[in-house]
């Protein structure tokens, strides 16, 4: 073998690297140079039935993909519904060409209980409408718990008109474990999951057969570069991202007043009279309460203590944050911070959210 040739995988081509765990073509360096090597993913593939997302940067991702508009199939597109704007998938439309799209709205075990499920299905399906997505179906899973994986299933038989199934999502949607729970249902143990060329993809897709002649192909995560996920550790991501049903947790705020999340972000509650903040993040999360007028000196001495995660403050440019203010207007309102939760105020409150710049905040009708 040259010095110049890559080394790849035989299970997923994709190259092979003993640097980065979390990367495509991850091998321990004592497996690296074996023969036959296959990487860390579909090692656990092979023998734990077991699919693990591999992070790809928007670009990457897109160069993969462009090549789907022109091959039969329908999508289904995991979404996180705890973070929907945050793991939309903007350039989708452009992506899957007229293809049908289901939407597979994950982590509904988060959600309260009481929650009404038609409702959040309109909103779902109204909110991608809004992004220029028209789905054909929306399906409410919990892949962690295996909730609704029969239905989203018979969904896709009754839509897919005997032709291919790409399942494509952000990281940290829960696409592996979807996948593997629908490997369990359409393939059972025994069948080894195969992977497939594209011609001209960096890493291959993973395929599911479902019949003699048509697969499920599960593509690479994107990584969304707007979620606050994409600024903190690993530990840390534990911590943000919510693993159990969330509590609601009420603030009743004046006026002046200051919410932090962890460190990670704030909002300042300027205008609308005492009233209370209703919060929707992970239980493991720290909210504290503050003045306004102590909230920048608190951020800059107390990061990493008090107000953690991070819990390494030279993780964290407080240098580069952004204000963006918000009103509620005439309606009940959430405040979402893109990877991290959301807060729900009723009409006419003025506030200004601050987090780092790249981190989105949407406004929109409350979920709830």
């Amino acid at each position: 073998m040259s010095e110049t040739e890559e080394l790849k995988c035989i299970g997923c081509g994709a190259t092979l690297q003993s640097e980065d765990p979390n990367a495509a073509g991850y091998v321990p360096e004592h497996n690296l140079f074996r023969e036959d090597v296959v990487c860390k993913r579909c090692f656990r593939l092979k023998n734990y039935n077991e699919v693990q997302d591999v992070g790809m940067n928007s670009e990457d991702f897109l160069d993969l993909l462009n090549g789907l508009a022109d091959k039969k199939g329908i999508v289904v597109n995991v979404v996180d519904i705890f973070d929907f704007e945050g793991s939309f998938i903007n350039a989708l439309k452009r992506i899957v060409g007229n293809k049908k799209v289901i939407l597979a709205a994950n982590k509904l075990d988060l959600l309260p209980k009481q929650i009404n499920k038609r409702r959040v299905k309109e909103w779902l399906k109204k909110t991608a409408r809004k992004y220029g997505l028209e789905a054909e179906e929306v399906t409410l899973i919990s892949a962690d718990k295996g909730w609704g994986i029969e239905e989203l299933m018979s969904t896709i038989e009754q839509k897919r008109n005997q032709q291919d199934v790409y399942i494509v999502g952000t990281t940290n949607v829960g696409k592996s474990t979807l996948i593997n729970k629908l490997i369990e249902q359409s393939v059972g143990e025994k069948d080894i999951v195969t992977t497939s060329r594209f011609p001209g993809t960096t890493l291959d897709m993973i395929d599911i057969p479902l019949d003699e002649t048509t697969f499920m192909y599960d593509t690479p995560g994107i990584i969304q570069e707007h979620q606050m996920t994409h600024y903190v550790s690993d530990k840390e991501l534990k911590t943000i991202m919510p693993k159990n049903e969330i509590k609601q947790r009420v603030y009743q705020l004046n006026e002046g007043q200051t919410l932090f999340f962890g460190g990670l972000a704030r909002i300042d509650y300027v205008s609308g009279g005492k009233r209370p903040l209703v919060c929707y993040f992970s239980n493991d999360l720290n909210i504290h309460r503050t003045k306004t007028e102590n909230a920048n000196d608190l951020w800059r001495k107390q990061l990493g203590a008090v107000l953690s995660p991070p819990k390494d403050s030279q993780n964290f440019d407080l240098a580069n944050i952004k204000a963006v203010r918000l009103e509620t207007g005439k309606e009940k309102r959430d405040v979402m911070i893109s990877g991290l939760g959301f807060i729900t105020i009723e009409a006419g409150a003025k506030v200004i959210v601050r987090v780092p710049k790249n981190v989105d905040v949407v406004l929109r009708n409350s979920i709830m």
